[in-house]
């Protein structure tokens, strides 16, 4: 056997030795960030980039693992790097702009947003994300507009059922309102927010009995919801029921919510 021979197969065997070392690696990882360890998957996924840096999944779960530990900045340089590699994955251009998002970036989010609706227009993650952008702008109409779209593309979205009714309770359409938080409900029927803010859309309707029952649905949920003790002894109080309204509005005040011993003060003798 010649030297070049002998050379040849120590070149393979070790590469097939590089290349198992990145592939255990990146499978420890995977498995780490599964499991929520995201500082160890983030270690396992260094090795395998430096071992193998040519590869987009690598950089890509790294950038999760770092966004699930808040670090937005990082997990944006390796969103990029995943998008450079590979620029045809929606996913990290999604989660690119998620990051940007929480950093305040809604030009740059929206960027990103938008360039996964060129490939695909109906894609539910990035239309939802651009109403809920335009939501937080306060651009209710356009948030509107755009999450509707992700509700047609995805009808069991309840997180677009959720911000299109707060659009529109800030627009004080509240029947539409109740019709978005009552979809909230019918998805997930534990959701104490949905109960919450479809309450707060009928007490603006007057539908003092309906926001009764949506917060008792609250405080079935969440005991301690001193805000529901208080506006659902103010909507007992003003449908007639005065000494039941002002034991909710004591037992508010019991929880830490000052505001209930002032309404006890002006309705309850």
């Amino acid at each position: 056997m010649t030297k070049k021979t002998l050379f040849s197969i120590f070149y393979l065997i070790t590469l097939f030795s590089y290349s198992q070392t990145a592939e255990d690696f990146f499978k420890s990882g995977t498995k780490k960030l599964f499991s929520e360890d995201y500082k160890g998957a983030i270690i396992d996924f260094t090795k395998t980039i430096e071992i193998k840096p040519e590869k987009a999944k690598p950089y890509y779960y790294r950038g999760i693992a770092k966004y699930e530990l808040k670090d937005y900045r990082g997990a944006i340089i390796d969103f990029s790097k995943s998008i450079e590699i590979k620029p045809e994955n929606t996913e990290a251009y999604l989660n690119r702009g998620l990051s940007k998002i929480s950093l305040n970036d809604y030009d740059g989010a929206l960027n990103d947003f938008f360039k996964i609706i060129e490939t695909n227009p109906n894609d539910a993650k990035a239309l939802f994300s651009i109403g809920f952008i335009k939501y937080e702008l306060k651009d209710y109409h356009g948030a509107i507009i755009d999450l509707s779209k992700a509700i047609k593309s995805n009808p069991e979205n309840e997180d677009a059922f959720l911000t299109r009714g707060s659009a529109k309770f800030y627009l004080e359409d509240y029947r539409g309102a109740v019709s978005d938080f009552t979809k909230v409900i019918e998805i997930q029927p534990v959701n104490a927010n949905a109960y919450y803010q479809r309450a707060d859309a009928k007490y603006h309707l007057k539908d003092y009995d309906g926001v009764i029952f949506d917060l008792s649905k609250v405080i079935e949920i969440e005991p301690n919801n001193f805000d529901a003790y208080t506006k659902r002894g103010l909507s007992k109080i003003l449908s007639g029921h005065i000494e039941d309204g002002c034991s909710d509005l004591s037992k508010a005040g019991e929880l830490g919510q000052k505001e209930a011993y002032d309404l006890i003060r002006k309705f309850c003798k």
